[in-house]
C-alpha cells in the first residue's frame, strides 16, 4: 500500500465507514491503519481527530478510537430526529438554492440513477449521501447543515439495506426513490418550499421501514422450535 496524503486518508476512511467496510463500533488499531495508509501515527491521529469531529469516529481517553456506533440509543435518536432535519433542510434548500448548486444536485442525481439501475448498492448509498449533502449546502444554514452531515453518516450506513432489494416490491421502492429525487429537483428549481417539505417526508417514509431492518433482526422461522413440544416441556 502506497503512502496516502492526510486528505486522501480522511476521504478513504469516510468511504470505508459509509459503505460499512469498517463496521459500526469497530476498534481502530493505529498500528494497522498507519501501515495500511503508509503514514506515521502522528498524522494518523490527526486524521482520526478530524473523523471524530465530523462524527465518523468516536474516541475515548486511553481507549483509542472506534467507528461511530449505531447502538439502540443512537438509532432511536436517529429515527426521531431525521424527519425534522430533512424537512427543514428541504424548505430552506428550495428558498435559497443557487444555479450552481442545482447543477451539482443534478450531477449527483445522475450518479444515483446509474447506481440504482446497475444494482450497485454501495454506489447508490454514496450518491444518495451526496444528493442530500448538496441540499444541505443549498439551505445555507450553518446549524442545520452540521446536523444533516452527522445524520447522513448513519443514514448512508443504514441505507445499504435499502439499496439491496431482495424482492420485486423492494425494487419498486428503490425506483420510486429515484423518481422522488427527480421531483425534488423540480420543486427546488421552482422554489416550491411547501411541496419540498411534502416530497421529503414522503421520501423519508419510503425508506424508513426498510432501513429499520438494519438494526432489527429477522424473526426466527416458526418451525425452529416445535411450539407444542416446548409448551409440553414447560
Amino acid at each position: 500500500m502506497g503512502r496516502f496524503a492526510k486528505e486522501d486518508c480522511v476521504r478513504d476512511m469516510e468511504h470505508r465507514i459509509l459503505t460499512t467496510e469498517l463496521q459500526p463500533g469497530t476498534d481502530l488499531d493505529e498500528a494497522s491503519l498507519a501501515a495500511h495508509y503508509g503514514i506515521s501515527r502522528t498524522p494518523l491521529r490527526e486524521v482520526l481527530q478530524r473523523l471524530a469531529g465530523a462524527g465518523y469516529v468516536s474516541t475515548l481517553e486511553n481507549r483509542g478510537a472506534k467507528v461511530a456506533s449505531m447502538d439502540v440509543h443512537t438509532m432511536r435518536t436517529f429515527f426521531q430526529t431525521a424527519p425534522m432535519i430533512y424537512a427543514n433542510i428541504a424548505r430552506l434548500a428550495a428558498e435559497n438554492r443557487t444555479a450552481r448548486q442545482l447543477d451539482d444536485l443534478k450531477d449527483a442525481q445522475q450518479r444515483f440513477t446509474k447506481a440504482t439501475r446497475d444494482n450497485a448498492a454501495g454506489a447508490a448509498a454514496l450518491a444518495n449521501h451526496e444528493f442530500h449533502d448538496v441540499m444541505g449546502q443549498m439551505a445555507q444554514n450553518t446549524y442545520l447543515e452540521a446536523a444533516l452531515k452527522r445524520l447522513l453518516i448513519d443514514h448512508t450506513r443504514l441505507s445499504q439495506t435499502f439499496y439491496r432489494p431482495s424482492s420485486p416490491s423492494e425494487k419498486v421502492r428503490v425506483l420510486k426513490a429515484l423518481d422522488q429525487h427527480d421531483a425534488m429537483i423540480s420543486a427546488i428549481e421552482a422554489q416550491e418550499s411547501a411541496l419540498m417539505i411534502d416530497l421529503t417526508l414522503q421520501h423519508w417514509d419510503l425508506s424508513r421501514d426498510q432501513m429499520e431492518r438494519y438494526v432489527r433482526p429477522d424473526p426466527l422461522p416458526v418451525d425452529v422450535i416445535n411450539l407444542k413440544d416446548h409448551l409440553d416441556a414447560v
